[in-house]
């Protein structure tokens, strides 16, 4: 009786053990990744955002010194539920909705120029109230989903250019047109990389990619020539301390706040730059305070995190064995590569300036949400991954 028992305890002990690791059973290193990078962008919201928080002008704030940073907490809170919500859905569940999602993404698109919140010369957001949306980040996922589903069913269709390339070519310029009316420029140049990349995963032939090389530059010339917005963002490229009080003010506040942090850096919260110095501080320049406040150390430390989640995520995307979420995992981790890149050359003035954040760091609601989510569609992927391992 009492073995009988025992035997009965074991094997309820082993059925809870199990389920538990049925339902903790993703890749458990690029999870703690991006909670540690998301931890790490929050606090340096804080340190970065306080000053311009509590001296705002325009009173959007209140006053209140902590106004980013609980914002971006509530945020990050809002993203880690989408991540386990998004890790729990079949990749299955992407592919059959992919088109809708773009079709939901191109809707929103159309709206921005009409309805759109303006601010700082251009209409980006869609708001509500006191929320707002930004759909260029809509279109990046959307991208990536649709694409991986019509390369799976256009096998073998890849290296012709009417049922390989041209219906990709035209959902990039569809996205891109409406994205210059807004204009974004900078999200522009992402999607149609992170297009790029997916085509390239899929088979495609490098020769077209030559042709779109050339198509992309005559598009630059034209851009230069007809939108003096672009052209200008060159020319402070070039030279930015031509104009150091104008056009180039951004930038070389930039350096100047890279430069002062040395090797350890002035110390988290101790930046004198961002006390409205440096625009964007706690947006899209906040690698430039974390540089300031930490040092070269902490930079390197920064990006050797990116670097490790990247790489962990390119290994998971290899032992995906279905097509699907191959792409959509390596489509993933290559638009989080470009985007650290460049968000980081652009405060160091390696690229033109343009508006690009750092992900898990820069302040926004619509960034933070769906880069997390788009962190649980590769841990879905992982997931799938450890149950076949399992089965086998």
């Amino acid at each position: 009786m009492g073995k009988l028992r025992y035997e009965t305890a074991r094997l309820a002990d082993f059925s809870v053990l199990e389920r538990k690791e049925k339902r903790e059973s993703f890749d458990q290193p690029f999870f703690c990744l991006v909670l540690i990078l998301l931890l790490f962008g929050v606090i340096m919201v804080l340190s970065a955002s306080f000053p311009r928080a509590y001296y705002d002008p325009g009173r959007v704030t209140g006053g209140s010194a902590t106004y980013y940073f609980v914002r971006q907490l509530i945020f990050a809170a809002a993203g880690v539920g989408a991540m386990f919500l998004a890790s729990r859905i079949p990749m299955r569940v992407y592919r059959r909705f992919a088109p809708h999602f773009m079709a939901l993404t191109l809707a929103l698109l159309a709206l921005v120029p009409f309805v759109g919140v303006r601010a700082n010369g251009s209409r980006r957001w869609l708001g509500v109230g006191s929320l707002t949306l930004q759909p260029s980040e809509l279109a990046k996922l959307a991208v990536i989903l649709l694409f991986a589903a019509m390369i799976c069913r256009r096998r073998g269709r890849m290296n012709s250019f009417r049922g390989g390339i041209l219906p990709f070519a035209l959902v990039l310029a569809v996205i891109v047109g409406l994205l210059v009316l807004e204009p974004h420029f900078s999200a522009s140049i992402i999607i149609v990389a992170i297009g790029a990349a997916m085509i390239f995963l899929g088979g495609a032939p490098l020769g077209w990619f030559a042709a779109a090389f050339g198509l992309l530059g005559a598009g630059l010339g034209v851009l230069l020539v007809f939108f003096p917005y672009a052209s200008g963002r060159i020319s402070t490229w070039r030279d930015p301390f031509s104009s150091p009080s104008d056009e180039g003010y951004q930038i070389v506040q930039s350096l100047y706040t890279i430069g002062s942090g040395g090797l350890g850096g002035v110390g988290l919260g101790a930046s004198r730059q961002k006390y409205l110095y440096l625009p964007e501080e706690h947006n899209d320049f906040i690698f430039s305070v974390l540089c300031e406040e930490l040092g070269f150390l902490g930079a390197a430390l920064a990006l050797l995190l990116f670097a490790a989640l990247i790489l962990r995520g390119y290994r998971i995307a290899l032992h995906c064995r279905e097509p699907f979420a191959f792409l959509v995992t390596a489509g993933i981790v290559t638009q989080l590569a470009l985007q650290v890149f460049l968000n980081v050359a652009v405060v160091t003035n390696l690229l033109p300036c343009t508006g690009i954040s750092l992900p898990f760091f820069s302040y926004g609601g619509t960034a933070l949400i769906l880069q997390l989510a788009e962190m649980g569609i590769v841990l879905s992927a992982s997931r799938e991954i450890m149950e076949r391992d399992r089965e086998e």
